[in-house]
């Protein structure tokens, strides 16, 4: 099994807030007291990142989510090399390519082609390779026309094109990229965004800062949660984000264990997420692996049915298959949304949907009821395929997410291969071919549960 590309071990980085006036008079004297955040009470330093651990294996990409001061940036610069830790260890395998600061290591007085080969030669790329990728970096960046001029006339959107086509053409084994798409152009970020789906495919590992929780839970495999420092989760893209817009939804649950080890108390009476499977969050042991959320909206029963009502988990091609859950909210609801995802046995996502996008619009809820996702015809392949079923708020808050812990089967007598099987027709012109006879699809209405 090849390194992780990252590894971060019970990393703190500490920053010193102010200094007492006379504290130290000269650096020797400071010096030769020893460290120089040893002598300042704690009212006198700022603890940016706080004993946090993970690794980011290669060809991952990976997210760092948290409000602002969470200490996300900060553990991008330590990444890169910029700062040290105060304390602990980070590792990086491979060259890196850092995109950080929006036009950092630009001088402002140069030309826009002396910037590159600078920037190119401090991220460790010869003359001569900068001068065989400079073309490609230029006409990424869309700045044929600009590339002469003085980087101080660029706007910030010319100064983000040209920082990140340069550090995306160094060909780094780790990519690191902090919250800077967000100033571009929609064209252009939509282009950044294919330029790192290729950088996924080729294997390369990158490490984002972003806000935007839809980018990183489409984007990446894994996802790191900071706040005030300290790492809250990391694991599977969903269950992060779940997570966190739980916290920001006003305290539905309390994340941080008190220093014994104990979860702390709950707020509203509301349950935290457990862990997903792997995972070794704060709080995690005793939950059930697949299952978070308030509660406020419970799915307390789902089964899987045929058309004629009968319970069954495995299908022939064709057939159709109900999912029906049996919800309850303890008190009066009215924003509520109610979901559905298909995905295959190693988790790629077949299809997924809930009543808000299909402009289903949510009245009131209170007591028990009944909710049915009814598939005409299963057109998929053979193969078994795993259920997600979930409750939330229309913003995505969950009330009750169950993931992964349904599951159906579907056989079929044609051997084809992927997901989904579309109707079709062959039709020949010219070439001699005798077409199929007729025969009866597989009949698994007796089969039951698998």
């Amino acid at each position: 099994m090849s390194a992780p590309a990252v590894v971060a071990t019970d990393v703190t980085k500490v920053y010193r807030r102010f200094v007492h006036k006379n504290q130290w008079k000269t650096l020797k004297s400071a010096l030769l007291k020893g460290s120089l955040l040893s002598d300042l009470r704690p009212d006198e330093t700022f603890t940016a990142l706080d004993s946090v651990s993970f690794e980011v294996p290669q060809g991952c990409t990976f997210a760092v989510i948290g409000e602002n001061g969470s200490g996300k940036s900060t553990l991008l610069k330590l990444t890169a090399g910029i700062t040290r830790p105060t304390r602990g260890t980070l590792d990086v395998h491979g060259r890196i390519s850092a995109l950080i600061e929006l036009g950092a290591g630009f001088h402002p007085e140069i030309s826009g082609r002396e910037n590159v080969m600078i920037n190119g030669i401090m991220l460790g790329l010869t003359r001569e390779e900068i001068t065989r990728r400079f073309d490609e970096i230029v006409d990424f960046a869309e700045m044929s026309a600009f590339i002469d001029a003085p980087v101080k006339t660029y706007s910030s959107g010319m100064y983000m094109r040209l920082g990140f086509a340069v550090a995306i053409h160094v060909d780094p084994d780790v990519l690191l990229v902090d919250e800077v798409l967000a100033v571009g152009d929609e064209s252009f970020t939509r282009k950044c965004l294919d330029k790192i789906g290729e950088f996924r495919r080729r294997g390369r590992t990158i490490v984002l800062v972003t806000h935007s929780l839809g980018l990183a839970e489409k984007m990446c495999d894994e996802i790191a949660w900071l706040r005030k420092g300290k790492l809250m989760q990391k694991g599977d893209a969903k269950r992060v984000v779940d997570a966190y817009l739980t916290y920001v939804a006003g305290g539905e649950e309390a994340l941080l264990a008190h220093e014994h080890g104990a979860p702390a108390a709950l707020e509203s009476g509301a349950t935290a997420p457990e862990a997903a499977p792997g995972e070794s969050g704060p709080g995690s042991s005793g939950y059930h692996e697949g299952r978070w959320g308030s509660r406020d909206v419970e799915i307390v029963e789902v089964s899987l049915r045929d058309a004629r009502g009968q319970s069954r988990h495995v299908y022939a091609h064709g057939e159709a298959l109900h999912v029906v859950l049996k919800v309850r909210a303890a008190a009066p609801v009215s924003d509520f949304v109610f979901g559905i995802g298909l995905f295959t046995a190693d988790g790629v996502s077949v299809y997924g949907t809930n009543t808000h996008v299909e402009d289903h619009v949510c009245q009131s809820f209170a007591g028990d009821g009944e909710v049915r996702f009814e598939i005409d015809a299963l057109d998929l392949v053979e193969g078994t395929y795993l259920v997600d079923v979930a409750s939330h708020r229309r913003d995505g808050t969950p009330y009750d997410y169950h993931r992964g812990l349904y599951s159906f089967r579907v056989k079929s007598r044609t051997k084809d291969v992927g997901v989904w099987r579309p109707r079709h027709a062959w039709r020949f012109t010219g070439v001699d071919i005798t077409p199929p006879q007729p025969r009866p699809e597989l009949d698994l209405g007796d089969e039951g549960d698998a």
